[in-house]
Protein backbone atom coordinates (compact mmCIF):
# COMPACT_ATOMS: atom_id res chain seq x y z
CA UNK A 1 0.00 0.00 0.00
CA UNK A 2 1.23 3.02 -0.64
CA UNK A 3 0.14 6.70 0.69
CA UNK A 4 0.35 9.86 1.85
CA UNK A 5 0.48 13.27 -0.23
CA UNK A 6 0.96 13.66 -3.90
CA UNK A 7 2.51 16.94 -5.01
CA UNK A 8 1.45 17.65 -8.51
CA UNK A 9 1.90 19.83 -11.17
CA UNK A 10 -0.24 18.80 -14.54
CA UNK A 11 0.23 20.43 -18.20
CA UNK A 12 -1.71 20.55 -21.42
CA UNK A 13 1.07 19.50 -23.80
CA UNK A 14 2.08 22.45 -26.33
CA UNK A 15 4.03 19.94 -28.76
CA UNK A 16 4.75 16.59 -28.32
CA UNK A 17 8.55 15.48 -27.17
CA UNK A 18 10.05 12.64 -28.87
CA UNK A 19 8.77 9.95 -27.54
CA UNK A 20 10.83 6.79 -28.80
CA UNK A 21 12.99 5.49 -26.03
CA UNK A 22 10.59 6.45 -23.43
CA UNK A 23 8.35 3.94 -21.63
CA UNK A 24 4.83 3.39 -22.02
CA UNK A 25 1.78 1.38 -20.71
CA UNK A 26 -1.64 1.49 -21.69
CA UNK A 27 -3.65 2.68 -18.89
CA UNK A 28 -7.42 2.10 -18.40
CA UNK A 29 -9.09 3.66 -15.08
CA UNK A 30 -12.43 3.87 -14.26
CA UNK A 31 -13.79 5.84 -11.56
CA UNK A 32 -16.58 4.26 -8.53
CA UNK A 33 -17.43 7.60 -7.26
CA UNK A 34 -19.67 10.27 -8.47
CA UNK A 35 -19.29 13.86 -9.72
CA UNK A 36 -19.99 15.94 -6.38
CA UNK A 37 -18.23 13.20 -4.28
CA UNK A 38 -15.78 14.68 -1.46
CA UNK A 39 -13.36 12.02 -2.32
CA UNK A 40 -12.24 9.90 -5.12
CA UNK A 41 -12.33 6.28 -5.78
CA UNK A 42 -10.36 5.01 -8.70
CA UNK A 43 -10.04 1.29 -10.25
CA UNK A 44 -6.47 1.52 -11.97
CA UNK A 45 -5.15 -0.66 -14.62
CA UNK A 46 -1.49 -0.20 -15.81
CA UNK A 47 0.76 -2.21 -17.48
CA UNK A 48 -0.68 -5.81 -16.57
CA UNK A 49 -0.60 -4.49 -12.56
CA UNK A 50 -4.17 -3.62 -10.96
CA UNK A 51 -4.68 -0.69 -8.23
CA UNK A 52 -7.40 0.90 -5.84
CA UNK A 53 -6.96 4.56 -5.04
CA UNK A 54 -8.90 6.56 -3.04
CA UNK A 55 -8.15 10.81 -2.91
CA UNK A 56 -9.37 13.47 -1.70
CA UNK A 57 -10.43 17.10 -2.93
CA UNK A 58 -7.55 19.41 -3.90
CA UNK A 59 -5.38 20.74 -6.30
CA UNK A 60 -1.77 20.90 -5.98
CA UNK A 61 -1.22 19.00 -2.89
CA UNK A 62 -4.18 16.04 -2.11
CA UNK A 63 -4.09 12.98 -0.23
CA UNK A 64 -3.67 9.56 -1.78
CA UNK A 65 -3.64 6.52 -0.30
CA UNK A 66 -3.45 3.24 -3.02
CA UNK A 67 -3.44 -0.57 -2.98
CA UNK A 68 -2.58 -3.20 -5.77
CA UNK A 69 -5.20 -5.71 -5.60
CA UNK A 70 -5.68 -8.94 -7.98
CA UNK A 71 -7.43 -8.91 -11.45
CA UNK A 72 -10.05 -11.24 -10.56
CA UNK A 73 -10.97 -8.35 -7.42
CA UNK A 74 -10.59 -5.55 -10.61
CA UNK A 75 -12.74 -7.10 -13.04
CA UNK A 76 -15.40 -7.81 -9.83
CA UNK A 77 -15.17 -3.78 -9.17
CA UNK A 78 -15.13 -2.33 -12.56
CA UNK A 79 -18.64 -3.06 -13.24
CA UNK A 80 -19.44 -0.12 -10.24
CA UNK A 81 -17.78 2.12 -13.01
CA UNK A 82 -20.66 2.70 -14.89
CA UNK A 83 -18.51 3.49 -18.35
CA UNK A 84 -17.09 6.56 -16.46
CA UNK A 85 -13.25 5.64 -17.45
CA UNK A 86 -10.32 7.27 -18.40
CA UNK A 87 -8.26 4.96 -21.17
CA UNK A 88 -4.16 6.35 -21.93
CA UNK A 89 -1.06 5.86 -23.00
CA UNK A 90 1.13 6.97 -20.17
CA UNK A 91 5.18 7.69 -21.15
CA UNK A 92 7.10 8.29 -18.62
CA UNK A 93 10.60 10.06 -19.32
CA UNK A 94 13.03 12.44 -17.80
CA UNK A 95 13.38 16.14 -18.10
CA UNK A 96 17.24 17.65 -18.36
CA UNK A 97 17.28 18.34 -14.49
CA UNK A 98 16.35 14.53 -14.29
CA UNK A 99 12.81 15.20 -13.33
CA UNK A 100 10.61 12.63 -14.59
CA UNK A 101 7.92 13.81 -15.86
CA UNK A 102 4.52 11.28 -17.32
CA UNK A 103 3.22 12.06 -20.66
CA UNK A 104 -0.79 10.55 -21.41
CA UNK A 105 -2.00 10.36 -24.13
CA UNK A 106 -5.46 10.09 -23.95
CA UNK A 107 -7.54 7.68 -26.17
CA UNK A 108 -11.51 7.04 -27.58
CA UNK A 109 -13.63 10.15 -26.51
CA UNK A 110 -10.45 12.09 -25.08
CA UNK A 111 -8.33 12.01 -28.14
CA UNK A 112 -6.35 13.82 -29.23
CA UNK A 113 -6.03 15.11 -25.42
CA UNK A 114 -2.38 14.92 -24.09
CA UNK A 115 -1.33 16.34 -20.82
CA UNK A 116 1.91 15.88 -18.80
CA UNK A 117 1.99 15.51 -15.18
CA UNK A 118 5.26 16.23 -12.94
CA UNK A 119 5.13 14.92 -9.07
CA UNK A 120 7.13 16.75 -6.61
CA UNK A 121 8.70 16.13 -2.75
CA UNK A 122 7.57 19.50 -1.04
CA UNK A 123 4.91 21.95 -2.30
CA UNK A 124 8.14 24.64 -2.73
CA UNK A 125 9.49 22.77 -5.32
CA UNK A 126 6.27 22.64 -7.18
CA UNK A 127 6.20 26.20 -7.00
CA UNK A 128 9.62 27.03 -7.99
CA UNK A 129 9.78 24.58 -11.19
CA UNK A 130 10.09 25.90 -14.45
CA UNK A 131 8.27 23.89 -17.03
CA UNK A 132 10.17 23.08 -20.41
CA UNK A 133 8.73 24.94 -23.84
CA UNK A 134 6.73 21.87 -24.68
CA UNK A 135 4.95 22.18 -21.58
CA UNK A 136 1.41 23.94 -22.53
CA UNK A 137 -0.75 25.64 -20.13
CA UNK A 138 -0.78 24.76 -16.54
CA UNK A 139 -4.05 23.15 -15.20
CA UNK A 140 -3.13 22.27 -12.37
CA UNK A 141 -5.95 23.70 -10.27
CA UNK A 142 -9.01 23.48 -13.37
CA UNK A 143 -10.53 20.98 -12.22
CA UNK A 144 -11.94 20.44 -15.53
CA UNK A 145 -8.60 18.44 -16.00
CA UNK A 146 -9.00 15.79 -13.47
CA UNK A 147 -9.13 12.41 -14.53
CA UNK A 148 -12.15 11.75 -12.95
CA UNK A 149 -13.72 15.18 -14.38
CA UNK A 150 -12.55 13.67 -18.12
CA UNK A 151 -14.37 10.74 -17.19
CA UNK A 152 -17.41 12.37 -16.19
CA UNK A 153 -17.72 15.29 -18.81
CA UNK A 154 -14.69 14.44 -21.56
CA UNK A 155 -12.50 17.28 -23.12
CA UNK A 156 -13.06 20.68 -21.89
CA UNK A 157 -13.84 23.24 -24.72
Amino acid sequence: MSGGVEIERKFLVARLPVLEGLKAKPVRQGYVTLKGDSIELRLREKGGAYFLTLKSEGGLARMEREIEIDRAQFEELWPATGGRVVEKTRYVGALADGTTFELDVFAGALAPLVMVEVEFDTVEAALVFIPPDWFGADVTEDRRYRNRALADDGVPR
